[in-house]
């Protein structure tokens, strides 16, 4: 019976009149309130929702505390929840998306005639869209009143109700789009509120993991702490794998909305990117740059998907990063392939303008400071026949009045950082222009940018100027190389200088931005160059033209040429050398006070800073201006105008007796400075001799503690050689015994004689193989008393106090004990020949014994026999003498080398001491240098306090530098005479 009320109010049309917007949603409100049922209560949240467009006001104003008290106690119903979520979105959202209307919504909907905002009342689109707007900050701020709802909606994303999720999805992304901050303080301090955000994109279903995207590009704007959160959670891998799902640069919407998070999470989070480059994800960047031969017909999206690939790639490389990071992922695009692939994009055809801009502004930021990059950009050639140079191809681009601005701007900003920091291709540019590099069948870079300084284009004018200048930046050698560039101006006319010819075209007053880029790369050439400086003056026309152009009134356009004018006239005088005497440092000044005025040049000098696009251009690196006009300052310029400005000013009030001085006192510490660097060169090689002279001793030492194992080694095998010697005399003494006794007994004597006979030619084998052993035992101890001999050599040849001494007696006593053991072993084997000749003895002692008359024939044989092997043992016996006759001759041989080598030793240790005796004049002499060193120290002391004294203002840090050397010179000083004593 409720239900068919609620129904006949909502949806009959009785007599009378009809209810108001505001008077049906306030019943609408007491029902989702007061029912008890859960279908009333859905019923009239949906029929809220279908009000929520039209009447988003009211709904909003009566409504939002409803709904919220819905989401909290029906958590059981997902319909009513998602009726409720739809409804909030739709108050909040400002969105002016249609609603998708779906047929239940339609039938509760209830025939109202339009009235509140809606009544016919004339309004702006742009006013309504304010007040759309407002309404939506309004009802968010209420939202937000109660932070727990916040919570709560991060809850209900744990849904995986379809009707609950994805409206909840929305909600919050408009609740992001309305309060991003203080939505992402709640979320932040929320437990495992990012990482449930983060589950949206593990969602099978597209619809919630794209709209989850969304909600996580919103999440993460401009918030350092939710970026590095996302990132941990394994944001890079998934979004890199939807990527590759979703077709890379061919993909849809779904791959830009990936691009726009991964540029949200790096750009400008240090931490992001070092954690991106780490995770080797960089590499996972190069398919994206894989483009065919055929690139017509690109579609809107994969332009758009591309663009955003180079712009995440410019953001890992970008200039405002630290120069360490930027750096490392430069070697990390070059390791893995990334930088040629670009490079393949940069020389294709048919790839659209705004894709090939973008494409040279990465390659330029992935080359930018990088020598190995650097070095490979200046290897790629076009596909050209003849092949060309991908530089000279980008120049012909800078230099055509016909390529698009924002190229010809790109293919600057990419020369500039090829030389940026790159010495050699600077000297490589340079030497395009000189005399004898240039070929006259091929264009080179240093051709075109002449072209385009003096073309009739006064863009293509000032980008070869700025170019030329970058060419010429921070680099002395070149800047003297390009005063050899002649031109060749006309027939039959000489040929004059690069220098020349710029000044011939500034004072023929060309247009402003022409003018502007000629004096810019006069200013770059000649600052801190005093040969530039002197063959500008050389000219007489140079200084009449500057002073005119500052002296005059001229209008708002020309006040930038003025400043740039007395900046060249400063840099003249700041670098000048006085080697021309009609234009020394102190005339110039004359002439300025005399034609111009001081006060009046310096505020002619301040125009340049306080010009409107000079702060622009000191911003960033990269060339970005709005429109041709407006392209008038280079960033590198701006740099060299903050450095000079306030010296060029100081010089210029300088008095001459100030200048003198400050001469004097340059030239002072110059010669001072010479002295330094002498003292340290010297002190430095005493410092690498002592070094290598502490190695020797190292060496040596090392080498004698070997030789002493060796000998302990030696010393255990000859007591292993005693022991055996022992126990075969106690067998012979055995076999004598035997020998010696009666007749009667010649049976048993006989059978026991052939053993010991054999064992007798086991042990004389033994006997012989020691004699090998001890042999070659005495050809290592005459390798190691080589080594001893050179190693005494090194050691002569040091300086190193005491030390070298004492290890050459210690060596010394090495070789007398290996003399006595060499002898006490030739010893020993006199020794054993004696025993082996009283064996032999004693054998034939036994084969003379007289044989009994009555033995049988069978003995008689057996003493044959014995006879046989006893004159064998004696042929054995003598060649034994012999080997031990050798062994003599070669222990004389070493007596003799070991006499040599102790003489060597005694001519070694007089010239050790001779160089000892070096080592301490040179001690000496050093103390002297010190005690000048000191002196020079004392004097610059007072000639900076006389400085002080004058008014002069003298930098701290060279004093604390100055410091610095002399204690570190004095320590050490302090550390030699340490290690004298220790070594002492």
């Amino acid at each position: 019976m409720t239900m068919n009320f609620f129904r006949g109010v909502m949806g009959g049309q009785p007599a009378g009149p009809q209810p108001t917007g505001a008077e049906t949603i306030h019943k609408l409100c007491d029902r989702v309130a007061s029912s008890t049922l859960l279908e009333d209560r859905r019923d009239a949240v949906r029929a809220l929702k279908s009000l929520s467009k039209k009447y988003r006001l009211e709904v909003g104003t009566q409504a939002m505390d409803h709904l919220v008290h819905i989401l909290q106690t029906d958590r059981s119903d997902s319909e009513i929840l998602g009726y409720a979520l739809d409804t909030l979105y739709n108050i909040i959202c400002n969105d002016e998306e249609e609603e998708q209307d779906e047929s239940e919504d339609m039938a509760a909907a209830p025939p109202i005639p339009v009235s509140g905002k809606h009544k016919n009342v004339p309004v702006s689109d742009e006013n309504a869209q304010k007040q759309e707007e407002d309404l939506g900050v309004l009802f968010t701020d209420k939202f937000l009143g109660d932070s727990e709802n916040v919570t709560l909606l991060l809850t209900l994303l744990e849904e995986f109700d379809f009707h609950v999720r994805w409206p909840g999805v929305k909600l919050l992304t408009a609740l992001l789009k309305n309060q991003c901050n203080q939505v992402q303080g709640v979320i932040l301090v929320s437990p495992m509120g990012v990482s449930r955000l983060m589950d949206l994109l593990a969602d099978s279903r597209e619809v919630i993991r794209n709209d989850g995207l969304l909600l996580l590009q919103q999440l993460t704007k401009g918030n350092a702490a939710i970026q590095k959160i996302v990132a941990f959670e394994n944001a890079f891998e998934r979004l890199l794998d939807i990527i590759t799902e979703e077709g890379s640069s061919d993909g849809g919407i779904v791959v830009e909305d990936c691009l726009l998070l991964l540029v949200n999470l790096l750009k400008n989070n240090s931490s992001n990117q070092n954690f991106f480059k780490e995770g080797s994800y960089i590499q996972r960047m190069k398919p994206w740059f894989e483009v065919g031969d055929d690139n017509s017909g690109w579609s809107a999206q994969k332009v758009t998907n591309l663009h955003l690939m180079l712009q995440l790639v410019r953001v890992m490389v970008s200039p405002v990063n630290s120069p360490g990071a930027t750096s490392s992922c430069q070697k990390s695009m070059y390791q893995c392939g990334l930088l040629q692939q670009l490079c393949t994009i940069l020389m294709a055809t048919g790839v659209p303008a705004d894709i090939l801009t973008e494409t040279i502004n990465t390659v330029s930021e992935v080359i930018r400071g990088s020598q190995i990059n650097q070095d490979y950009f200046a290897s790629v050639n076009a596909p050209s026949n003849p092949p060309r140079p991908a530089i000279v191809v980008l120049l012909m681009s800078m230099v055509n009045e016909r390529q698009p601005f924002v190229l010809r701007c790109a293919v600057l900003y990419c020369f500039q950082c090829f030389l940026y920091k790159n010495q050699k291709g600077q000297g490589e540019i340079v030497a395009t222009l000189l005399p004898s590099t240039i070929d006259a069948n091929s264009i080179s870079a240093g051709q075109l940018l002449c072209g385009g300084l003096f073309s009739a284009d006064s863009l293509s004018n000032w980008c070869a100027a700025v170019a030329l200048a970058h060419a010429l930046q921070d680099n002395l050698t070149q800047k003297e190389q390009l005063l050899r560039v002649q031109l060749a101006t006309s027939l039959g006319k000489p040929p004059v200088s690069l220098l020349q010819q710029c000044t011939n075209i500034l004072s023929q007053g060309s247009k402003v931005q022409t003018r502007v880029g000629l004096l810019m790369l006069l200013c770059t050439w000649i600052s801190n160059c005093p040969i530039a400086v002197t063959h500008f003056l050389h000219n007489q026309e140079n200084v009449p033209f500057l002073t005119g152009q500052i002296s005059e009134n001229l209008g708002e356009d020309e006040r930038l040429v003025q400043g740039l004018c007395a900046l060249l006239l400063g840099i003249c005088i700041y670098y000048n050398d006085n080697s021309l005497e009609n234009y020394t440092k102190e005339k110039l000044k004359q002439l300025i006070e005399k034609r111009i005025g001081k006060e009046n040049f310096v505020e002619k000098l301040g125009f340049v800073t306080k010009h409107e696009l000079y702060s622009r251009a000191a911003q960033k690196p990269q060339p970005v201006f709005p429109s041709p006009e407006q392209m008038l300052f280079d960033h590198e310029f701006t740099k060299l105008v903050k450095e000079l400005e306030g010296v060029i000013t100081k010089a210029v009030h300088k008095t001459s007796e100030e200048e003198k001085k400050e001469e004097e006192v340059k030239k002072t510490l110059e010669q001072h400075d010479s002295i330094v660097i002498q003292y340290k060169d010297l002190i430095r090689d005493q410092d690498t001799q002592i070094q290598e002279l502490r190695e020797q001793v190292s060496t040596l030492s090392l080498n004698s503690e070997q030789m002493q194992n060796q000998i302990t080694q030696q010393q255990s095998q000859i007591q292993q050689h005693k022991d055996q010697y022992n126990i075969l005399k106690l067998k012979l003494g055995k076999d004598s015994q035997g020998l010696s006794s009666s007749h009667g007994e010649g049976a048993h004597v006989n059978g026991l004689h052939s053993e010991e006979l054999s064992q007798l030619r086991e042990e004389v084998e033994e006997l012989r193989r020691q004699h090998t052993l001890q042999h070659t035992q005495l050809s290592d101890k005459d390798s190691l008393i080589n080594t001893l001999r050179c190693g005494a050599a090194a050691a002569a040849q040091t300086a190193e106090g005491g030390t070298g001494g004492s290890d050459n007696t210690e060596l010394l006593g090495e070789v007398e004990s290996l003399r006595s053991r060499v002898q006490a072993q030739c010893a020993e084997i006199s020794q054993l020949q004696t025993e082996r000749l009283e064996l032999i003895r004693r054998a034939e002692a036994v084969s003379s014994a007289p044989a009994s008359s009555s033995e049988s024939s069978a003995d008689t044989v057996t003493v044959s026999e014995l006879e046989s092997r006893l004159a064998a043992q004696t042929t054995e016996a003598e060649r034994l003498k012999e080997e031990c006759r050798g062994l003599r001759e070669g222990h004389a041989g070493l007596e003799q080398q070991l006499a040599s080598a102790q003489s060597t030793v005694a001519i070694e240790q007089t010239e050790k001491t001779k160089l000892q005796q070096e080592v301490q004049e040179s001690k000496k002499e050093q103390d002297d240098l010190l005690m000048l060193l000191a002196d020079q120290d004392q004097k610059i002391l007072n000639l900076k306090q006389r400085l002080r004294d004058l008014g002069e203002t003298i930098d701290e840090d060279e004093d604390e530098i100055d410091a610095r050397d002399q204690f570190g010179e004095d320590d050490d000083d302090d550390d030699e005479e340490e290690d004298e004593e220790n070594n002492d």
